[in-house]
C-alpha cells in the first residue's frame, strides 16, 4: 500500500487502566517491549484471582474501567515514574498523592477509590501493578503500543454528525496526514516512526468505553455503533509491536516500509 507522508501528532500513555491518559513530547521504543509507563496499573474490582506470580489476562470487566465505570473520566491523574507518585484530582483539586510502590501508598489509592465509586463497587478495590514483562492490556492478543488515525476519528465525527474527542480512543501514538481507513489495510506491515521501527499486529476492536466522554464522564454519544452503522464493523486505530528500538517525537514522520 502507498500512502502520502504521515507525522506525529500526539503521545499518550495510560499508566493507570481506566484512568486519564498522560501527553508526552517525546518517547523512547524498546524492541520487544511495551509502550513506556502505560497500562502499569489496574484496580481489581473484587477478587479476580489475578496472581503476579504467575500474571495473567484477566478481561477488562474484572477491574476498574470506563466501559462500566464512566465516572472515572471526571479524575485526572498523574504519574511520575522515577518515584512512582500517582496524584489523583477531581475538579481541578488534588484528592490523592501517593506512592504506588508502597502498600501505604497503594492503600491511600484504594481507599480513595472505594469512596469515590461507592454503590459501583462490585467488591473490594484493589490496586495492582503489572510484573515485569505484562501491562493490563484488554486483550491477550493486543500488540504493545496502539496508533489512532486522526482523519478516521474526524471522518467518522463527520457521518456521525458529532465532533469525536480522539480521546476517546485511548490510544499510545495519534497520527495525521493518511486517508480515513488506510491504516486499517496495514496488518503484517512495517512502519518508520521517527527513529523507531514498528510492526503493525491487528486493527483494534472498539467497546462501549468509547462512548465515555473523556471531558464530561457522561456516555454521550455511542460511537460503537455509530462505527457499526457508518463501516460495518467496530473496528478504529490499529496495534503494533516494536521491532527496532527508537527515539519517537511529536512532528516525527511515519512512513510505510516496503513489503
Amino acid at each position: 500500500m502507498s500512502l502520502p507522508p504521515a507525522t506525529v501528532a500526539a503521545l499518550y500513555r495510560h499508566p493507570v487502566k481506566g484512568l486519564s491518559p498522560e501527553p508526552l513530547e517525546t518517547v523512547e521504543l524498546l524492541e520487544g517491549a511495551y509502550f513506556p509507563n502505560d497500562r502499569l496499573y489496574a484496580v481489581e474490582n473484587g477478587p479476580s484471582g489475578f496472581d503476579p506470580q504467575a500474571p495473567a489476562h484477566h478481561p477488562k470487566t474484572a477491574f476498574l474501567m470506563l466501559m462500566r465505570d464512566a465516572r472515572l473520566a471526571a479524575l485526572a491523574s498523574r504519574y511520575d515514574a522515577a518515584s512512582t507518585t500517582l496524584t489523583l484530582s477531581l475538579e481541578g483539586h488534588e484528592v490523592v498523592k501517593a506512592e504506588l510502590s508502597t502498600a501505604g501508598g497503594r492503600a491511600q489509592v484504594e481507599d480513595f477509590l472505594t469512596f469515590y465509586m461507592g454503590e459501583e463497587a462490585r467488591g473490594p478495590l484493589k490496586l495492582l501493578a503489572a510484573p515485569d514483562g505484562f501491562r493490563f492490556t484488554d486483550s491477550r492478543r493486543s500488540g504493545f503500543l496502539s496508533l489512532l488515525n486522526l482523519e478516521s476519528v474526524r471522518a467518522l465525527g463527520q457521518r456521525m454528525g458529532a465532533e469525536l474527542d480522539p480521546l476517546r480512543f485511548r490510544m499510545n501514538l495519534h497520527l495525521s496526514g493518511w486517508p480515513e481507513g488506510s491504516e486499517l489495510e496495514l496488518a503484517g506491515r512495517t512502519l518508520a516512526v521517527g527513529e523507531a521501527r514498528i510492526h503493525i499486529l491487528k486493527r483494534t476492536e472498539r467497546c462501549a468505553a468509547v462512548n465515555v466522554n473523556p471531558a464530561t464522564a457522561v456516555r454521550d454519544i455511542n460511537v460503537v455503533k455509530g462505527l457499526v452503522k457508518a463501516l460495518g464493523h467496530t473496528d478504529c486505530g490499529i496495534y503494533a509491536k516494536v521491532v527496532r528500538s527508537g527515539r519517537v517525537a511529536i512532528g516525527d514522520p511515519i512512513a510505510v516500509l516496503p513489503a
